[in-house]
């Protein structure tokens, strides 16, 4: 393979289907303008998955090498502040949907979407936390700024098994938070307790549409990664003042509930958007997560693969079928 060769994972819409794997393209066949970046390490979002199936509604091109987030290192740069050998990591924007990102040898990148690598973090555990951990960052402070704190009683987080749970369990645990663990995987139970969960809960206690507007208040706050009925069934039961960061729709993204939660209880809901945050503040938050938000429990969360392992694991994070954080190693052996 030349020098300007790389391998990628592509997917390419034809006819009624898409077809995905691994195959061989060429710088090229990138962007024309950006930093061009020897990937290390990307991960697996269900976001990813979406991008590689008919009616997805996430892929803007065709052909398409998915992967939202990517962390490497600077091979060449159209920019005075980033150098080849520089450390950085990228993710939001338009990266893995309309245009090529991170499930490849190469991938080039716009500067200003770049953050350069925080010290203590190495490329693999920036994509460990990647754009779950950073989603799941941004919902506590958000909890935080809307004056949620330890005293003020137990954080329901739902998905929790999921990449956004996981990372939101470690750090609200981490951050002295009595963490309550709802999920659809019973054989989570030990792994979410070993993030920090006090309590776990199944996810039909709170999927089943329920109807009523309000209930027995039960939690100070949420992470939601779930929506629809979930979240419903969620802001009835949030407390006077509570606070839901809803970050996610693998549940649906209806929300079948009325106002009474928020005109009675002043419950608020927060949306958190990672994908089009500032970069100045995208390049803050991850600064925290290399100190005082730094996950505690990333080895306990994590499994890697090659790019020819992508295949199944989009499929199974669709069915939900997977559990905490899946990292994509380019240069990885297939196994």
């Amino acid at each position: 393979m030349s020098t300007s060769r790389f391998r990628a994972f592509v997917a390419t819409e034809q006819d009624t289907k898409v077809n995905r794997g691994v195959t061989e393209l060429d710088i090229s066949d990138l962007a024309a303008a950006g930093v061009l970046i020897d990937v290390q390490a990307s991960s697996v979002n269900y976001k990813d998955a979406l991008a590689t199936i008919r009616g997805g509604q996430v892929a803007g091109i065709s052909p398409l090498v998915p992967g939202i987030d990517l962390a490497g290192v600077v091979l060449e740069s159209d920019v005075s502040w980033l150098a080849p050998g520089d450390a950085v990591l990228a993710h939001g924007y338009a990266i893995g949907t309309s245009q090529h990102g991170g499930y490849a040898e190469r991938a080039r990148v716009p500067a200003e979407w770049i953050v350069s690598l925080p010290v203590g973090l190495t490329a693999r555990e920036a994509m460990i936390i990647g754009t779950a951990g950073f989603t799941a960052a941004l919902s506590v402070i958000a909890l935080e700024n809307h004056g949620i704190e330890p005293r003020s009683g137990p954080i329901l987080v739902t998905g929790a098994s999921g990449g956004v749970g996981s990372m939101a369990v470690d750090l609200l645990a981490r951050r002295g938070f009595t963490v309550v663990a709802s999920t659809g995987t019973p054989a989570a139970d030990p792994y979410l307790r070993k993030l920090g969960a006090a309590e776990v809960l199944p996810r039909a206690q709170l999927s089943d549409p329920d109807g009523r507007p309000l209930r027995r208040p039960r939690w100070a706050a949420c992470v939601d990664a779930v929506g629809g009925h979930t979240l419903a069934n969620v802001l009835a039961q949030l407390h006077p003042s509570g606070v839901a960061a809803a970050t996610g729709l693998t549940g649906g993204s209806g929300l079948p509930t009325s106002v009474l939660p928020f005109i009675t209880r002043g419950v608020t809901l927060v949306g958190i958007d990672s994908v089009n945050l500032p970069i100045d503040q995208r390049r803050s938050v991850w600064d925290r997560l290399a100190n005082d938000l730094r996950p505690v429990a990333m080895e306990d969360m994590v499994h890697e693969i090659s790019l020819e392992q992508l295949d199944i694991e989009l499929s199974r994070i669709l069915a939900g079928e997977t559990t905490g954080r899946v990292i994509v190693t380019p240069a990885r052996a297939a196994s």
